[in-house]
């Protein structure tokens, strides 16, 4: 990967769907973020390379193991990383390890940065059912902190089971970044991406951000005309240096969130760091 020439690098995007057209959630979750987000393009990672190739971006891609909580089986870490590694000069894995697995997944955790080169791991607390701060997802924290990748916690209401009956039994209290914070403290050479504009705990985002040092925040899942301006004051000032451009693909599109980006009142040194220099220096690209 030739970081140089990359106009941006996009740390949130999704597999949708596997080689064999498995589906990374049940059919009624897909459905209901589909209408949520109205969008319902769901592209296979070689897609997803040629589509950020052509852009002269990078992206991360991760999908959700969260077969505890829904009995959905999850895409394969595996297969998210070979076909990653088949576009290394544009995709970037993560994997995403459900937290309920134990030992199991400490396990799977270790094999997967060790013999597929995965740069991170994924976590949905409300898909997963289950709050951050857990101690049953320590054992596989102390993992991730020890392997020197980071963790993304998504944060926030959440489009999938957005209007289900109850929801699709998605609880979204579990999602409040300040869950997160426990997490920050008793591992704290672990870097944390809190995904989202985090609503309705924004506030609450940018001051774990700000008092945890390596606590960052991505800006995924949103346009930015919809930021709130203390999420912009804070991009620009004092969390400048730790947010991140993401876009939450294929539910949002790049091309959509940089149009709107681009009318943000970001300073102009600043936008360099948030669309691909803050990221490069996370995930150790330079």
């Amino acid at each position: 990967m030739n970081v140089g020439e990359l106009v941006a690098i996009d740390v949130h995007t999704h597999a949708e769907v596997s080689a064999d057209g498995h589906a990374s959630l049940s059919d009624d979750l897909v459905a209901a973020s589909a209408k949520y987000f109205k969008e319902g393009n769901r592209p296979t990672i070689p897609e997803m390379a040629a589509y950020y190739r052509e852009r002269g971006m990078a992206a991360v891609v991760f999908t959700v193991d969260a077969e505890h909580a829904t009995g959905h089986p999850r895409i394969s870490n595996e297969e998210v990383a070979e076909s990653c590694a088949a576009h290394a000069d544009v995709l970037i894995p993560f994997a995403s390890v459900d937290p309920w697995k134990g030992r199991a997944g400490v396990r799977e955790a270790r094999r997967l940065v060790g013999e597929y080169g995965v740069r991170g791991f994924k976590f949905h607390p409300s898909v997963q059912g289950m709050a951050p701060d857990d101690r049953a997802a320590y054992p596989l924290y102390e993992a991730i902190e020890e392997l020197g990748v980071p963790a993304l916690f998504h944060t926030g209401q959440t489009g999938i089971g957005a209007g289900l009956p109850g929801g699709g039994g998605i609880r979204l209290k579990y999602s409040n970044p300040m869950l997160v914070d426990d997490v920050a403290v008793d591992f704290p050479e672990l870097r944390i991406i809190l995904a989202h504009p985090s609503f309705p705990w924004q506030d609450e985002a940018l001051a774990v951000a700000t008092h945890k040092p390596h606590v960052y925040i991505d800006l995924s899942g949103w346009s930015p005309k919809y930021f709130p301006p203390i999420l912009v004051r804070y991009a620009n000032t004092l969390l400048k240096d730790k947010v991140l451009f993401g876009s939450d693909y294929p539910m949002i599109t790049p091309d959509r969130w940089l149009a709107d980006f681009d009318k943000l009142d970001i300073k102009p040194e600043v936008r360099p760091k948030i669309l691909k220099e803050n990221a490069a220096r996370l995930l150790g690209l330079t």
